[in-house]
């Protein structure tokens, strides 16, 4: 229901102009000393378009608020093809760069990164980060999973559950390899070319791609795994960054430095090498009823029956003093920067407020 540029979600109001929130946010330019230290981003929910828990010019009026918070720095958003309902990940980080000058883009992460041709892919990417005048991030899984969807999904397209992770690793061979070279043959597994050169090029040479692990089916994910060190050392060899979620402050460290000795060992200079968490927040000064209201909220998001252990594991929760300790644990593990998925059933425009204004200016 729409009504004078505002949308009702959840029975309340989500403004739509980003320019109260640059007045609001202009006030809170203190937090960008924190911003060497730790960097923040936003998740934009692009299946609540299609559940009906926003508008689209919800899940853009809330990009422009990233965009003028000098506190956040980045906008992400979920990938799939036929698993679940959302927008088109890279039709949304589009959508997002024609109206942004500052902010990140990526995926988090491109869950049909082995599923998609990569030469079209290359192409679509390139065209991205030129649109966005550099400002990708792109993050490549393997995805997948048990139930019968993810398995319907590989077989619409023509592709094996069990080659996807050897189709990920090569896509990012082509990708690498059309942005850097001309009219040179590729010989590969899944993919081979010959007389064939892209353009434009990315922006940005080389053309970050980072590796996210821990992506198991979400709901049943082992908690505070971080990722198995096959994958882990992956990463720490190929990989110019790592996204990972549902892992705990000490699972993160004992990964980070595996993929960084990992790195070393490989040669790598590793002293740029950034990493993301893929997390969920939602502040409230009663604890429970914040993980309560996170519950509904992710439960509907991803068709799941989360137990208080799995939400725990991805979701930041309570008071603003709770939700800023629970951050400086993962700063300490090592942590540089953390998305946030803002995870209620409510006003989802203030909880945003909270997030910026009450937590991330005490994270120092």
């Amino acid at each position: 229901m729409h009504r004078a540029g505002r949308a009702i979600v959840g029975g309340r109001f989500w403004a739509m102009s980003a320019s109260p929130l640059r007045r609001a946010f202009s006030c809170r330019l203190l937090v960008q000393s924190i911003m060497d230290h730790m960097n923040f981003g936003i998740t934009l929910s692009n299946r609540a378009v299609p559940l009906g828990l926003c508008s689209v010019r919800d899940l853009l009026a809330l990009a422009d608020g990233v965009e003028a918070c000098p506190a956040l720095d980045s906008v992400w958003c979920g990938d799939a093809l036929f698993v679940n309902r959302r927008l088109d990940a890279l039709t949304l980080l589009a959508a997002v760069a024609g109206r942004t000058e500052r902010v990140l883009l990526g995926p988090a992460c491109m869950g049909s990164f082995a599923l998609r041709n990569p030469l079209v892919f290359a192409y679509e990417w390139a065209s991205l980060d030129v649109l966005s005048n550099g400002r990708t991030r792109l993050v490549a899984c393997a995805g997948g999973g048990s139930s019968a969807l993810w398995q319907a999904e590989g077989e619409a397209l023509g592709i094996a559950a069990g080659e996807r992770r050897r189709r990920m690793i090569e896509n990012i061979h082509v990708l690498r390899h059309l942005w850097t070279k001309d009219n040179e043959p590729f010989v590969g597994r899944f993919t081979s070319f010959s007389n064939v050169t892209l353009e434009p090029k990315p922006v940005q040479s080389p053309c970050p791609i980072w590796l996210a692990t821990n992506a198991q089916r979400l709901a049943t994910a082992q908690v505070d795994s971080g990722g198995s060190e096959f994958a882990l050392t992956r990463v720490g060899r190929i990989a110019d960054g790592w996204m990972t979620h549902s892992v705990g402050p000490h699972g993160f460290k004992r990964s980070w430095e595996f993929i960084l000795r990992v790195g070393r060992e490989s040669g790598r200079d590793m002293s740029s090498f950034d990493n993301v968490l893929y997390h969920h927040i939602n502040v409230n000064a009663d604890k429970q009823d914040a993980l309560a209201d996170s519950k509904r909220f992710l439960d509907l998001y991803y068709s799941a029956d989360y137990t208080q252990a799995r939400l725990e594991s991805w979701l930041t929760y309570g008071s603003p003093r709770e939700c800023v300790e629970q951050i400086k644990g993962y700063k300490a593990s090592g942590c540089r920067r953390i998305t946030f998925r803002i995870s209620t059933m409510g006003d989802q425009m203030a909880q945003f407020r909270r997030v910026i204004e009450d937590v991330l200016p005490y994270v120092d």
